[in-house]
């Protein structure tokens, strides 16, 4: 039942509902693992999903070292990150199931938090659950205990986003035996009040189009980091931005409006504008003012315009690893990207939401089931990259999805049906992944015999 729930989630997800009234009929799974359709009852599935979470400390000491024999992978340098996802339903009076910030702009839902952790090459670790209204700042003690219990101590590096960290998590990293090595986003605050510092230092050249310059700091190291690519990326959204957000304050200088319906506006605009909107000053009418182009003013912040160009492209890092080199501190930094790619899986190729469930339990089962299908996108994903490069999961996947298996039904002397389960041939195209994938198709089924059908009158 779990291998189908798995298998369902990774090949063409959707709701248990849809895997027991079509999706399984549909598909070859039943032929491939000799089961008839007794096997995905829908109160089949439930129970099988109330019985699966007690095995997850069992499966994350697996996957560590089935990484391991598979990918021979190294598990000293790990990337952690939260998400959320929401349910638009009712919002329940209890549960996990909690209003809290959105990553998906979806403020108006509740939600739940996920935890996860993963390595630099992108394998799954562990993850967690937790209530939707969990601040960030007091996830990541738990998890080191965690991970600590699970995998014994040992000298880990732990790369995380700006936000994650406490300082009081940080300082019992540095002080904990072993120490717990950290490399962390820094907020732009903290930028303001190191800038002084930075300017007396020399840029050094960490790798192609990013330099560095390292601010030593008693146990840290503090390291502004300025990419290229990433100054024209952030330069390109900024402008764009702006050229939108100035466009639209001139169409509503122009439009006949009360004030309340410009503020309204104005919050719409805002929100699109994103951080664009900090450099334009704007100047609203009073209260029994009307809406004119004399009383509703805006004018260019051009102090803050200078101190965001001057800041793009720009990354404040800080460490307590302060013998290790630069360049390969921020190559580090720049793999959180994998779990960003992790989250985008999850909840688009795997259809980790809607979730259409009410317990606790069974939307933690949901999420596990989704977690196990991603750990089996990510093993064809290694598998596809020194022998299919530049195919995904997902075309590998719609690839192979036209091998079609049919039933042959004849009928015999004595009224029973002789049942032929056939998979067609594959293409040429089809032909060729199978072999850079080093996969067999299995034999052709054997013939099956049906019993008599009843005579209708």
């Amino acid at each position: 039942m779990l291998k189908t729930l798995v298998c369902y989630r990774l090949i063409d997800p959707g709701s248990e509902w849809r895997l027991h009234r079509q999706w399984y009929e549909q598909s070859a799974l039943g032929d491939l693992l000799g089961e008839d359709f007794r096997l995905v009852e829908i109160d089949t599935l439930y129970r099988c999903l109330d019985k699966v979470l007690e095995h997850k400390p069992a499966l994350f000491s697996f996957l560590r070292q089935r990484w391991q024999d598979l990918f021979n992978v190294d598990f000293d340098v790990l990337l952690y990150d939260l998400t959320s996802t929401y349910f638009e339903v009712d919002p329940p009076a209890s549960g996990k199931r909690q209003f809290g910030y959105s990553r998906d702009k979806r403020s108006d839902c509740v939600q739940v938090v996920i935890a996860l952790i993963i390595t630099v090459e992108g394998f799954p670790l562990a993850y967690e659950v937790l209530a939707g209204n969990t601040s960030d700042k007091t996830t990541l003690s738990d998890f080191l205990k965690k991970i600590e219990q699970q995998y014994g101590k040992a000298r880990r590096i732990w790369i995380m986003d700006r936000g994650v960290p406490t300082e009081a998590t940080l300082t019992e990293m540095k002080t904990s035996t072993p120490v717990v090595s950290y490399l962390v986003g820094t907020p732009r605050g903290r930028l303001s009040k190191l800038e002084k510092a930075f300017l007396a230092l020399p840029w050094e050249k960490a790798q192609e189009s990013v330099e560095v310059k390292l601010l030593p700091q008693p146990g840290e190291l503090y390291i502004l980091a300025r990419s290229t690519g990433r100054m024209l990326k952030e330069r390109s959204i900024r402008r764009r931005r702006l050229k939108q957000l100035w466009k639209r304050l001139h169409e509503l200088q122009q439009q006949k409006l009360k004030r309340d319906e410009l503020l309204l506006k104005l919050g719409a605009a805002k929100t699109q504008a994103g951080t664009a909107y900090r450099l334009v000053e704007i100047r609203l009418p009073g209260k029994s003012d009307p809406v004119t182009p004399q009383t509703f003013t805006f004018t260019l912040r051009k102090d803050q315009l200078r101190l965001a160009r001057r800041r793009e492209g720009h990354y404040l890092l800080r460490s307590n690893l302060c013998g290790e080199n630069p360049a390969l501190l921020w190559q580090y930094y720049m793999q959180l990207t994998h779990v960003e790619q992790a989250f985008k899986n999850l909840k688009s190729d795997l259809a980790l939401r809607p979730l259409y469930h009410q317990k606790d339990s069974r939307i933690e089962a949901h999420i596990f089931v989704a977690f196990l299908a991603y750990c089996l996108h990510v093993t064809l994903q290694q598998r596809l990259r020194p022998l299919a490069p530049g195919l995904t999961p997902r075309a590998v996947l719609d690839k192979l999805a036209a091998i079609q298996m049919v039933d042959v039904h004849l009928p015999t002397t004595d009224g029973r049906q002789l049942i032929l389960s056939r998979y067609t041939q594959p293409e040429k195209d089809q032909l060729l992944l199978l072999r850079q994938l080093r996969l067999n198709l299995p034999d052709q089924p054997r013939p099956k015999i049906a019993g008599q059908q009843p005579r209708i009158n």
